[in-house]
């Protein structure tokens, strides 16, 4: 593959947004992502969104995929999917392994099948990196053993592969993936014993909460998990209350039967591709740690690169619907195939962002993108 306009790496919300974009204004486009289906996030979350109906409220995330992948098709951008990029060279160029799968004796009584993996390098004028983001781990007596797993990682295994990761969970985290994912399990057929939270209140939603407490699910605040019991495997998990400095009370421990311990502890920017790229990052804890800076239209310190949805910093699938939208005109545009109306739909689009990170649970992360801003502002004038 040779002479690509624009390269996006990443199939999820943000990928699949930016790509659509710029195949609508003429750009040769390709999505690249390591897994076997394009949508990131969205094909396991089979819940209905809920807010704005211009951001898919009352869709589950799943169809929202399957529709972002037939706009796609539909603008001729080429999905390539268990693509992974491993770097990003100087004038863009990607350096990918392909990997593809077959049968080696198709037509024959006896067949196997096969796996083949090639190296590729792909030109791009403009690239957008839409990684995603990666799950926190949390280090506990046990945390190595089988059993247990991020929050994320149960969440494709019962909604995408059909398999029920363990029968009696403890979940450990209340923010929305803690809430949202111990209520799918309970849905697949498990058992939730629990849900622990270290800080004094949970951090989702209500609405998922009460699901989950009208389950019959105990939502146990100031609470952590201190060990996992097993050899081999998980075979239970000992609870206990923190302090106001996060440490374990002594006296107050419980023990649970359990077979899995699920972690849903945040999010973090996945920015490897990024950082190897030569992007310069800035740390900040309100989304998610350490963050590529980039200017209003998502460009980085590195020309012609661009970021976009949780690879910026870690927030909602609609934010970064509508960062995947803007980092795909904005390429579209530096490229001279942008629109004419194109200075309207940038504005539009900033302006439904200030109105996503305008409610009271989004205005740290305001906050923390205006210091991502001005520290971009910074390096162009010291450039």
């Amino acid at each position: 593959m040779k002479g690509l306009d624009l390269a996006v790496i990443g199939a999820g919300p943000a990928g699949l947004a930016a790509a659509i974009e710029g195949g609508k204004r003429g750009c040769r486009v390709a999505v690249m992502d390591m897994n076997l289906q394009p949508g990131g996030q969205l094909i396991k979350q089979i819940h209905k969104f809920f807010g704005a109906r211009e951001h898919s409220a009352g869709s589950r995330g799943v169809d929202i995929a399957r529709r972002l992948y037939r706009d796609a098709e539909g603008v001729g951008v080429e999905i390539l999917t268990s693509c992974e990029v491993y770097s990003i060279q100087p004038g863009n160029r990607l350096e990918v392994i392909l990997t593809s799968f077959g049968d080696s004796n198709r037509g024959h009584s006896q067949s196997s099948t096969y796996m083949r993996r090639r190296h590729e390098s792909i030109s791009a004028k403009q690239v957008v990196i839409a990684t995603g983001g990666a799950e926190n781990a949390l280090n506990f007596e046990g945390w190595t053993l089988p059993g247990v797993m991020g929050a994320g990682a149960a969440q494709t295994m019962a909604n995408v592969w059909r398999v029920l990761p363990g029968e009696r969970v403890l979940m450990v985290g209340a923010g929305n993936v803690g809430l949202i994912v111990a209520y799918q399990l309970l849905q697949a057929g498990a058992e939730v014993k629990a849900v622990v939270e270290a800080a004094p209140e949970i951090g989702g939603y209500g609405v998922h909460a009460a699901k989950v407490s009208r389950a019959g699910v105990p939502i146990l605040t100031a609470h952590t998990v201190v060990r996992a019991f097993g050899e081999s495997q998980v075979t239970g998990a000992q609870i206990a209350r923190v302090d106001e400095s996060w440490n374990p009370i002594p006296g107050s421990e419980q023990e649970l039967d359990v077979d899995t311990i699920c972690i849903a502890t945040g999010l973090r920017p996945n920015t490897r591709i990024a950082s190897l790229a030569g992007c310069k990052l800035m740390y900040s804890p309100v989304l998610g740690g350490w963050t590529p800076i980039h200017n209003k239209r998502l460009e980085t310190s590195v020309p012609g690169i661009y970021v976009a949805g949780d690879a910026a910093g870690i927030e909602e699938a609609s934010t970064a619907l509508e960062e995947g939208r803007l980092a795909g005109i904005a390429a579209a545009v530096a490229l001279g195939k942008g629109r004419r109306e194109d200075r309207e739909e940038i504005e539009a689009i900033a302006a439904r962002l200030s109105s996503l990170r305008g409610g009271p649970f989004c205005a740290e992360r305001a906050v923390a993108k205006q210091e991502i801003l001005s520290r971009a502002e910074a390096i162009c004038q010291k450039d």
